[in-house]
């Protein structure tokens, strides 16, 4: 079973890291989806992903308070507006873009409605 958990941990970083490139392609719910299964196959993955200068951060924001920064918020948002908006121009059938928009405006409500994560200045103490 061990490796099950690993070769998926493998694969949902892999998905994270290509959705870091891809507009389309969410990053942080497969990094989640990595670290959960790291920890169940590999404490050295799971340690070396949580500790990662780039993919660490989210994961880590959403476990302390299920924040998501402002500019994955933003990113997100552009995204959908951005793939609704080039259905539109290559002639979806309008159902279509209301499938999409039926989708996509209740992710965008969730996301917004997340706290951001609270990141204390350099050089002060947390309390």
């Amino acid at each position: 079973m061990r490796l099950i958990w690993m070769a998926l941990g493998f694969l949902s970083l892999a998905l994270g890291a290509l959705g870091a490139v891809l507009p389309l392609l969410p990053t942080t719910p497969f990094l989640l989806l990595a670290a959960f299964s790291f920890a169940r196959s590999s404490e050295r993955f799971h340690d070396w992903l949580i500790n990662h200068r780039y993919f660490g951060p989210p994961i880590r924001d959403w476990r302390e308070s299920g924040a998501i920064s402002q500019r994955a918020k933003i990113l997100g948002t552009a995204a959908m507006a951005g793939a609704v908006a080039l259905s539109a121009v290559i002639g979806v059938p309008p159902m279509l873009l209301a499938v999409q928009a039926a989708v996509m405006i209740p992710v965008c409500l969730f996301i917004w409605t997340r706290p951001s994560p609270q990141r204390v200045p350099v050089g002060v103490a947390a309390e």
